[in-house]
């Protein structure tokens, strides 16, 4: 069986602001919060960072010693990234409405909705055939595809979900499908991992 522990990573100026991110690093509040992620993780994982450096910086911080996985990636906003959604919505209402009621549009020039989530379907398949724990230090986006492709949720199911920074959620896969075992669960309040 594969454990998958999906966790978003540690809060940044961007995410305190509603922003689409660009390549931020954590600022120092953002780096005391990873470094407690630590004990909330098992400590016989293999770990994967997407590679932005809010990533890549989260898991330095909680002392996890991850390789970086491209497919990981954040979806890519284009135009809109470093921008807030309210700043985007006060300048073109209807390109938001387009994005978020039809997961084919990219009015943003990015990846869309259909595509993005295409890509992190491939990568949950290939990870289902794996044994063992996997902790993967990435994106709200990410996570929220991961569970529409676990359940087999139709796409605009993924505006439904929430990832809040640093919580974890676990999938189980076996036999080629994947089950949901907690959803944005806030990994700080878990009791220490085990060694």
């Amino acid at each position: 069986m594969r454990t998958l522990l999906l966790v978003r990573h540690a809060p940044t100026a961007a995410t305190r602001s509603s922003a689409f991110p660009g390549d931020e690093e954590l600022d120092e509040r953002g780096r005391e919060a990873a470094a407690g992620l630590a004990d909330a993780l098992p400590g016989s994982a293999e770990a994967l960072t997407s590679p932005a450096r809010r990533c890549r910086q989260t898991a330095e911080a909680a002392g996890l010693a991850a390789g970086v996985d491209e497919t990981i990636r954040d979806c890519d906003f284009g135009s809109w990234s470093g921008r807030t959604l309210a700043e985007v919505n006060d300048a073109d209402p209807a390109a938001v409405r387009a994005w978020m009621l039809d997961p084919d549009a990219a009015p943003h020039g990015g990846e869309s909705l259909s595509v993005f989530l295409a890509r992190i379907a491939r990568w949950l398949d290939a990870q289902v055939v794996h044994d063992g724990r996997l902790v993967a230090i990435t994106h709200a986006e990410v996570i929220k595809a991961a569970v529409v492709h676990a359940l087999g949720a139709p796409p605009l199911a993924f505006w439904r979900i929430d990832a809040a920074p640093l919580a974890v959620t676990e999938l189980h896969g076996s036999d080629g499908r994947w089950t949901l075992a907690r959803l944005n669960s806030p990994a700080l309040s878990r009791a220490p991992r085990p060694r």
